[in-house]
């Protein structure tokens, strides 16, 4: 269910991310802040998990695509513009949310199984969510995802029981601990350090770092990202995760900053329906890059799309190497 987008005291007071009609989602007991423009196939923009995350870290691809298709991002529960309630942050709660934006999405549309990107961390909640509900995924894009890195082969058990440290999230969310320790993750001296090893440079957008530190400094905004803090929010088996999917995958990334580490992504070059790119960047290749990164994302949707309508199923190509 939705409504369009009105004033209210449950609600973050933040201006848009992004330009577009702006409507909300009923989850669970969270309102979700939805953005949608352009028209033709829908894809859905789902941004990263951190301490300062919101739809502006899809901004630059949901104003691109909106020229070509009917794009849609969302804020995640307890991010954004959308409802910070203190609630139980868990794989399985943002798995849920994932397919409830996606029914969302398709209703809108009036489609069949829609195509979905994804930033780091939430891409393992897309993946299973696309292994629980396969009719409403038609492609998935991963755009820096954790579970390629050095030790990801050995993580094949434990479902979405997540990998949180017992005790820790008790011990970060105890009264004036928790607000000192928020404080210090969100101020603007962290956020921009945090994006400067994101991005492997000081070239980091300025807007992105204004609107991370107003998002995070909403009322009641540190119980989502101290679950991530956590460990909680990481699967324990995101290797058997990753290669049970059946859908097209797109696995984009870049060479650069503290994200760079894929060195456990080769066995998806074997697999006939993931495809990779490197990019000469950071972890935000659509910011930093954005001709290429750009280009091959319409290439991959359209591909999608060939093969979707083809009577059997196309092999997907492989791209290497970085630029």
């Amino acid at each position: 269910m939705s409504r369009t987008d009105s004033p209210s005291p449950a609600m973050p007071k933040l201006p848009p991310a992004v330009e577009g009609a702006v409507s909300e989602i009923d989850f669970q007991a969270h309102r979700l802040r939805l953005y949608q423009n352009g028209s033709g196939a829908p894809l859905l923009l789902l941004h990263s998990i951190n301490a300062a995350a919101s739809v502006y870290e899809v901004r630059p691809i949901f104003h691109h695509m909106a020229r070509h298709r009917q794009v849609f991002a969302l804020d995640l529960p307890g991010f954004g513009g959308s409802s910070r309630l203190r609630d139980d942050y868990t794989i399985a709660f943002y798995t849920r949310a994932v397919i409830a934006a996606a029914e969302h999405v398709r209703q809108i549309a009036g489609s069949g199984p829609i195509a979905v990107l994804g930033l780091s961390l939430t891409c393992e909640f897309i993946a299973r969510a696309a292994l629980a509900r396969p009719d409403l995924f038609a492609q998935l894009i991963f755009v820096t995802p954790t579970g390629f890195e050095h030790g990801a082969q050995k993580r094949r058990a434990g479902g979405a029981q997540g990998r949180a440290i017992p005790g820790l999230e008790a011990a970060l969310t105890v009264g004036l601990w928790r607000d000192a320790l928020y404080k210090a993750l969100v101020s603007r001296p962290s956020i921009r350090f945090f994006l400067k090893r994101t991005f492997g440079s000081s070239d980091v957008d300025p807007g992105l770092i204004d609107y991370a530190h107003a998002s995070a400094h909403q009322p009641d905004a540190a119980f989502a990202p101290l679950a991530f803090a956590s460990g909680k929010l990481f699967s324990g088996d995101v290797r058997t995760l990753y290669e049970a999917l059946r859908l097209p995958v797109w696995l984009a990334h870049g060479t650069k900053g503290a994200f760079a580490d894929f060195a456990q992504a080769g066995w998806v070059e074997q697999r006939e329906n993931w495809r990779r790119s490197a990019f000469d960047t950071g972890a935000f290749p659509h910011f930093q890059a954005p001709e290429r990164f750009f280009a091959e994302l319409e290439t991959v949707l359209a591909d999608s799309a060939r093969t979707d309508e083809s009577p059997g199923r196309a092999t997907l190509r492989m791209v290497g190497g970085t630029g």
